[in-house]
């Protein structure tokens, strides 16, 4: 009885493989570029997947004295001092939603630990790398020099790529001290 057993499965086997329909060509797939989505000031943005090393919902931080009024305080994570900015405040606006739907993207490099604090997130964002475009018009001012064009995503919705590097390298931002 077992080797009727064994002949049936063998042959369930075989049909399964005779029938089954094979992935798509590797050369099918366009190029893709992913980012973190998230809101700011009303508008939507994307930041590159490797200017993020964390997202995480907004903790509880103490006030320091003698800062920029952007700067939120320090935030305790998981025995790491976090610095939390808020980043609508840096650029002269002020959120737009609720503490409980904020979130805090970490930006984390060789010299800065930070946590950029925007008005949403929305998690991961793909798009095809063929979807590159400039950005219009309609950027406020004061974001438009961390801004590195645009993606288009399956909407037709633009998202602009927000530079967090730039943000990082930028003199104001990492002097946050009142002057």
């Amino acid at each position: 009885m077992s080797d009727s057993a064994f002949h049936v499965l063998a042959n369930l086997a075989q049909r399964s493989r005779t029938s089954a329909a094979g992935l798509p060509a590797r050369q099918d797939a366009a190029p893709r570029w992913s980012g973190i989505g998230f809101a700011l000031l009303g508008q939507k943005f994307v930041a590159p997947m490797s200017h993020v090393s964390e997202l995480m919902e907004l903790p509880s931080a103490t006030r320091l004295p003698g800062v920029q009024p952007w700067v939120i305080g320090l935030s305790n994570v998981r025995g790491r001092l976090l610095p939390l900015f808020d980043l609508a405040l840096f650029f002269g606006g002020s959120m737009t939603s609720p503490k409980k739907h904020q979130r805090v993207l970490v930006l984390e490099t060789d010299s800065l630990y930070s946590g950029i604090v925007v008005d949403r997130a929305f998690g991961m964002q793909h798009f095809t790398s063929d979807s590159y475009t400039q950005v219009d018009d309609g950027m406020p001012e004061s974001i438009e020099g961390f801004v590195e064009g645009a993606y288009n995503d399956m909407h037709g919705e633009k998202w602009p790529v927000f530079s967090m590097a730039r943000l990082a390298g930028d003199n104001r931002f990492t002097n946050a001290a009142l002057v």
